[in-house]
């Protein structure tokens, strides 16, 4: 699974910045060990009839669970099945279903068996049901907002443009809210499942589709079938009306599930997937297992995707238009961490939830990974640090394992640790081990445990078979111990004895230290001499002779560690570690410490250089470094500037080079606005427009009024909205406005809220007006409870009340009455 509300909300959270009132909190689950699930019974084989009601959003089906006994005989049998109405369980017995006894308390359907089975000795029981999902009030968490396991997306038709879909959410523990099941994350089992749907819809589920039936009530019933076995919360089902655009990847079906008004563009946002599979394949030493890979998006999904085997599902944020992919595929490392899954959480499963790191680790490396297989290692680094940064951004993480036996509810687990800390450790082990031996390792740990559940300990036995070397001090001090090391490296140097000393300290709290094998590289011009050291003690010292003192002594080489790091390093050291050291990281702590020293010459001129930097990710840094507010800097840095927004490749570079040019308010800068504003990227054209208002504020009204009569995305929308406001455009407000409601749950929503605010502050037209007040509001609802303090904080008192302010100043018709409105639909709650 990938996180999207989870990393789109922690900076939204952050952004809000209202100070809240502590509420006492029972930690009484810090004593509770989360051991994996005793498996009494074993699922073996599951098959489903079901059909839907769309008019109460309800199923009814019919289940056949094949199990045995896993090791002892037992005669009783314990089904999850959440919120369902059952009319009947039986034993199938040939071509016979012999009653059985049974208890339901809403929850647990407790079934007494016929007989007391032996380990292995199969039977199968018949359940007929009706699952009610709306009806089930299932906790969510911060990755999933909900978990009420299956979805009835605009049923009856009555939200105009949206479509009616139906969408499952197995994880964590939701598949049994539609589907009677052990729903525990070792259990494995076969499945077929039967779905009767209107004929205008096409289906979607685990497996082949392996038989289709037109039925004389307009509906028809399509039959899949999944061989192989998998985790019931991988169930998928997903119907709907969608252009299915067809691909391969070694003569397997490779499918994209879009909304039609997508179809032309489908290719473009997945079409990478068979180089993936491929690709993933050869890292691994297995071929991708399954029969098949689809692809489906579903509108209103209540996390970013979800790897349901050879049946992923994405957020609508998936879906790109054109304009939208000149920027970049801002989908792509999502497809990858959910194409990775199928090895990663699918093939070889988490045994328990405290060991789901062994799924999502994986998942958001294959990010890593895949960009630096596809677009080099620059790439690769940058989406590593990223990682990084997101786990070491909130303080909170260092007290979590990442293999972790006491939380308070198993959705905790779906957190920074688990995925981008976990994500790091193993950037840190491949490091250690060796490409050779790390992948090794993966192949047998995958080929080990194949159709079957892990847990940490087997990846580490894995690891240590291959490479033969013990690695209990590694996952004893990153799987099974929370933290990392906050370093403060010191340099000491003796040119009378040529000699450096290089003092390593670890500051972290507590007496625990790391032990932390690292390569320190002394630079003599460009003539690098390699040293391999291990940190083991809380200060450890280093010292390495020299004949001419060292240009640069670069401790973690590689720059692999996953540290807060105090680098004592001059500026001379950084700008030798820029020029010479190379890596991503090598010249992004040169770009950053010259940042902070802008009045220097030297960190002006590295500055400068890195505007040219080959990777187009720290051009972009360095222009947003880039103190505008230094008269020194404009003046050093125009040239460049300039030169970046009319030539560079990228089109993100492009457009922060051209929105810093507004800093020069030059009319002779007008030329590339007018330029821009025509440009296919949404971020060039917005970016433009926004300059195009500085130097010639009618020209920008009037572009404005144009674009308004196309889809307007992104950067764009921003700055139509933020033109709008500024000139109380209000016949932008019906595109602005749909456009924005549209929007899913996003940053990128969240974002547009003040300037879309300014704008309905000026406007007149009281129903437009109070429209506007209700998207706010119903976005302000839509976010999960978890971060609602913060959020409605925010939404309240700064970006409503900007409205309301302005509305009790205004003495025009209609401004009283929107004010009183927004007091009272500024103080609603929805239930939840």
């Amino acid at each position: 699974m990938k996180k999207g509300l989870l990393s789109a909300f922690c900076l939204l959270s952050l952004t809000a910045g209202f100070a809240q009132t502590p509420e006492a909190e029972d930690d009484s689950w810090k004593s509770i060990y989360r051991e994996t699930s005793s498996r009494i019974n074993d699922l073996v084989h599951t098959k489903l009839d079901v059909k839907f009601d769309y008019q109460k959003s309800w199923l009814y089906g019919k289940a056949w669970i094949t199990l045995q006994p896993h090791f002892y005989a037992t005669d009783s049998l314990n089904l999850d099945a959440k919120g369902m109405d059952i009319k009947s369980v039986a034993l199938v017995k040939g071509t016979s279903n012999l009653p059985l006894k049974y208890e339901y308390d809403g929850w647990n359907l407790r079934v007494k068996l016929n007989k007391s089975y032996k380990g292995g000795e199969p039977y199968t029981i018949y359940v007929e049901y009706i699952a009610k999902p709306n009806e089930v009030k299932v906790k969510g968490s911060a990755a999933i907002s909900d978990a009420k396991g299956l979805y009835f997306i605009n049923p009856k038709g009555e939200e105009k443009n949206k479509p009616t879909q139906i969408w499952t959410q197995g994880e964590t523990e939701a598949t049994s809210v539609w589907c009677p099941t052990i729903d525990r994350p070792g259990q494995k089992t076969t499945q077929e499942i039967m779905m009767t749907v209107p004929d205008k819809y096409v289906t979607l589920s685990n497996g082949k589709l392996v038989a289709q039936k037109k039925n004389t009530d307009g509906t028809r019933t399509d039959h899949w079938k999944m061989d192989l076995p998998h985790a019931p919360y991988l169930f998928f089902m997903g119907v709907g009306d969608y252009a299915v655009v067809k691909d391969k990847y070694k003569g397997k079906e490779v499918n994209y599930y879009v909304e039609k008004e997508y179809e032309p563009v489908a290719r473009r946002i997945f079409g990478h997937t068979p180089e993936m599979m491929s690709y993933f394949s050869r890292i691994t030493g297995v071929d991708y297992p399954w029969v098949k890979y689809s692809q489906i998006v579903g509108r209103d999904y209540v996390s970013g995707a979800m790897e349901n085997t050879t049946a992923t599902l994405h957020q609508e944020s998936a879906q790109q238009d054109a304009r939208e992919l000149v920027d970049g595929n801002a989908w792509e490392d999502v497809i990858a961490h959910e194409l990775f899954h199928h090895w990663f959480g699918d093939y070889v499963t988490a045994e328990s939830w405290s060991n789901l790191t062994v799924n999502e680790s994986f998942a958001d490396y294959s990010e890593t990974l895949w960009n630096e297989y596809k677009y080099g290692k620059d790439a690769g680094d940058a989406t590593n640090y990223s990682g990084m940064q997101g786990y070491l951004s909130n303080p909170e993480n260092a007290s979590k394992r990442l293999a972790r036996f006491y939380y308070k509810d198993k959705e905790d687990m779906f957190d920074a640790v688990s995925y981008q800390k976990g994500g790091r450790i193993l950037h840190m082990m491949r490091n250690y081990l060796g490409d050779s031996a790390f992948f090794k390792g993966l192949n047998n740990y995958l080929t080990t445990n194949k159709f079957k559940a892990a847990e940490a300990h087997q990846l580490r036995l894995a690891m240590e078979e291959v490479s033969g070397r013990d690695m209990n001090w590694f996952f004893n001090q990153w799987y099974f111990g929370s933290g990392h090391p906050k370093l403060t490296i010191d340099y000491a140097y003796d040119d009378a004895a040529g000699n450096v000393k290089v003092t390593i300290k670890q500051t972290q709290e507590g007496e625990k230290a790391f032990q932390l094998p690292m390569a320190i590289d002394i630079y003599e011009g460009t003539a690098k001499t390699r040293h391999m050291v291990w940190v083991t003690t809380k200060a450890d010292s280093f010292s390495f002779s020299y004949k001419k003192r060292p240009d640069l002594v670069n401790v973690d080489g590689d720059k692999v560690l996953l540290a807060e790091k105090n680098d004592n390093k001059t500026l001379d050291n950084y700008i030798h570690q820029y020029k010479y050291a190379g890596n991503y990281l090598d010249r992004r702590e040169a770009i950053e410490f010259c940042a902070k020293k802008q009045d220097d010459p030297k960190a002006q001129a590295l500055l400068l250089a890195a505007l040219n930097d080959k990777y187009h990710g720290l051009r972009n840094l360095t222009l947003n470094r880039l103190d505008m507010k230094k008269a020194g800097i404009r003046q050093a840095a125009e040239k460049s500037i300039a030169e970046l927004a009319e030539k560079d490749p990228k089109a993100t570079v492009k457009a922060k080079a051209i929105e810093l040019l507004a800093n020069y308010d030059n009319a002779t800068y007008k030329k590339i606005y007018e330029k821009g504003i025509k440009d296919s990227s949404y971020s060039i054209a917005g970016a433009s427009l926004e300059g195009l208002a500085v130097v010639d504020n009618d020209a920008a009204v009037a572009a404005t009024k144009e674009m308004v009569k196309q889809p307007i995305k992104g950067q764009l929308l921003s700055a139509v909205t933020s033109v709008a406001a500024k000139n109380g455009l209000e016949e932008a407000f019906d595109v602005i406005g749909n456009t924005f409601d549209q929007l899913p749950l996003s940053q990128t929503k969240f974002e547009m809220l003040q300037p879309f605010a300014e704008l309905l502050a000026k406007m007149k037209n009281t129903d437009k007006i109070k429209k506007g007040v209700d998207m706010i509001i119903d976005f302000r609802e839509a976010i999960p409870q978890a971060y609602r303090n913060q959020t409605d904080s925010y939404i309240n008192n700064m970006v409503l009340q900007s409205i309301l302010t302005a509305k009790q100043k205004d003495n025009s018709p209609g401004s009283q009455e929107v004010a009183e409105y927004i007091k009272t639909k500024r103080a609603e709650k929805k239930a939840f």
